[in-house]
């Protein structure tokens, strides 16, 4: 159907509540708008669903919701595995709690039970919920760090990391195939219940989730003789985060974690923040203020869905406030747990730590450092989770710790997505220990850049919406997959890899080898001196990334050198 047939259907089809129709009626004459909502179906990608909530077919609502979910239900049916049940989560968005109801009733219906959070919850305890119920698969609904007027759907696997391949593409290839909304199915949620498809969960799986996380301590004792000497500074970004971080850093004796009044409390319109990204300066706008006035060592934000983690530090030298990228709050928990694990003789056999392509160059002179496997992974923490479940089947190695440059870190294998609750205990040890031996964070930062050389990252983002974005953006990554180029300013390209056609590129000899890693529309550029850059499309957003990354003799060095290589990257564009 054309996108004008598909919005007479949803004016006209009984299937649809009067709310939908009446707010489509009320797009009758914006042409563009229509388009907008129903020239494509809301694409259910590798992760799942994101997109603007509204109705339409390139929506999120209930019934794109539901056919989402009757797709997953199709597959675990194909599967046999329907009698382990489906774990579901959901965060402080706008029809957060509805979609996870709406996927709870329909997997019901199809003869598979849902295991409901009595209330919202971090990303990362789903992933374990699912783990210790034994489910087959789990659902969080949440859009992370979007501005407020989107919302998502990601589906996790048994082994509690998102889907990878072969079964994401075959439960796309599930939803795609539901051509007829009367086909999916739903049921009254009373009938559910009482036929035992349909389960609240909550403390049961709190408790035992704080239990996992506390086993990742390192010196307990150091937190106790610290706990009344270190103030923290921490805001939820009106998420899932406040309760769970809270309860954790209480257990383990902090006594001064101040928590941002404004933005404690779930909040669906994310009124104080520009866009609830801890990535975002702005975001840390009441925090700090609240920081400055407790005179905090530490100050931390946890995105929307708790598995993202920004990081300020006070500069005991200046008496400023100093942001930390993902690389640097993740480098900084790596190396505490390499080096006291291997102080302390508790680090295991065959360790390995595992990272994106994208994230610092760093990780490789600290897994040198301490006898570690680096294990290089594409972008997506899920690439971080399949190699535990891989340690765990054939025995190769053990994980000790896993980092994605977005933020994204994991401590233990009780999850196996970033878990920013984690991260956050992790860190208030690390200021422990720091504040123990009379330093900061940013003074073992800085002891960290002196060992192993300054690295510094960054990103440059093109933001291209709507029809035309989307062909602007294949666009950019076709010319340069056919015409790479040569050089960024003076720094030559030594090797070019294409992993969407799995082949990397000596630039100078063009001997060609496989990547060995899976196949993914991401263009990356190896340049001399441990420099690099890579680009690929965002999957959850309108956007076209490229990162980058410089190593440098000097704080002043890495900025200008990284400096130097945005703008020959922008010039190349």
């Amino acid at each position: 159907m054309s996108y004008m047939e598909d919005y007479k259907f949803w004016l006209e089809d009984d299937y649809f509540d009067q709310a939908t129709k009446d707010e489509l009626l009320a797009i009758r004459d914006n042409e563009k708008e229509i388009e907008e909502r129903f020239y494509k179906e809301l694409e259910f990608g590798t992760g799942g669903l994101r997109g603007i909530i509204g109705a339409g077919i390139n929506r999120m609502n209930v019934y794109t919701v539901r056919k989402a979910t009757q797709g997953l239900a199709n597959f675990i049916l194909k599967q046999g595995t329907q009698a382990k049940g489906v774990a579901i989560a959901y965060d402080s968005r706008r029809m957060s709690p509805e979609f996870a109801d709406v996927a709870g009733l329909c997997l019901a219906a199809n003869g598979i039970k849902a295991y409901v959070f009595e209330s919202l919850r971090p990303t990362p305890e789903l992933s374990f919920a699912l783990r210790t119920l034994g489910c087959t698969a789990g659902i969080v609904v949440t859009a992370s760090h979007n501005p407020p007027e989107y919302n998502g759907y990601k589906v996790y696997w048994e082994d509690g990391a998102q889907v990878t391949a072969p079964k994401d593409k075959e439960i796309i290839d599930e939803v795609q195939a539901i051509k007829d909304y009367h086909t999916v199915k739903t049921m009254d949620k009373e009938a559910a219940i009482a036929a035992g498809l349909y389960q609240v969960i909550g403390k049961e799986i709190d408790d035992a989730y704080m239990v996992e996380l506390k086993k990742q301590i390192i010196h307990p004792d150091v937190i106790k003789e610290m706990a009344e000497d270190i103030k923290i500074v921490y805001t939820p970004l009106c998420g899932t985060g406040n309760l769970p971080v809270r309860r954790v850093l209480s257990e383990l004796g902090f006594k001064h974690v101040y928590v941002v009044p404004e933005q404690e409390n779930p909040d669906p319109n994310f009124t104080t923040l520009e866009y609830p990204n801890p990535e975002d300066p702005k975001a840390f706008t009441y925090a700090l203020r609240l920081a400055k006035e407790k005179d905090a060592d530490i100050v931390l934000a946890t995105d929307p869905d708790a598995d993202r983690l920004g990081v300020y530090c006070k500069d005991a030298k200046t008496g400023e406030y100093v942001s930390f990228t993902g690389n640097m709050s993740g480098m900084l928990i790596a190396e505490y747990i390499l080096r006291e694990r291997t102080a302390t003789g508790t680090m295991p056999e065959n360790p390995a730590l595992v990272t994106t392509i994208v994230t610092t160059n760093m990780t490789t002179p600290i897994t040198q450092a301490y006898g570690v496997k680096k294990i290089e992974v594409l972008t997506g923490f899920k690439f971080i989770g399949e190699q535990i479940k891989r340690f765990e089947q054939t025995g190769s190695n053990h994980y000790v710790f896993g980092l994605e440059e977005s933020y994204g870190c994991l401590a233990g294998t009780h999850a196996r997505d970033k878990d920013a609750c984690v991260a956050v205990m992790c860190l208030c040890e690390v200021a422990a220990y720091c504040k123990k031996h009379g330093k900061t964070l940013w003074d073992m930062m800085l002891d960290m850049y002196e060992k192993y050389g300054y690295y510094k990252e960054t990103q440059y983002t093109i933001t291209l919406k709507g029809i035309d974005g989307s062909k602007q953006i294949a666009e950019i990554m076709e010319k340069l997959r056919k015409n790479p180029p040569k050089a960024f300013g003076d720094a030559k390209v030594l090797r070019f890899r294409d992993y969407q056609l799995n082949r990397c590129v000596d630039m100078e000899t063009g001997e060609e080898t496989v990547t060995g890693l899976p196949k993914s529309n991401v263009l990356y550029f190896e340049l001399p001196e441990d420099a690099w850059c890579c680009a690929r499309p965002s999957g959850t957003e309108p956007k076209i990334k490229f990162y980058m990354g410089v190593k440098g003799t000097s704080l002043e060095d890495a900025q200008a050198k990284v400096q130097e290589l945005t703008e020959a990257v922008k010039a190349v564009l």
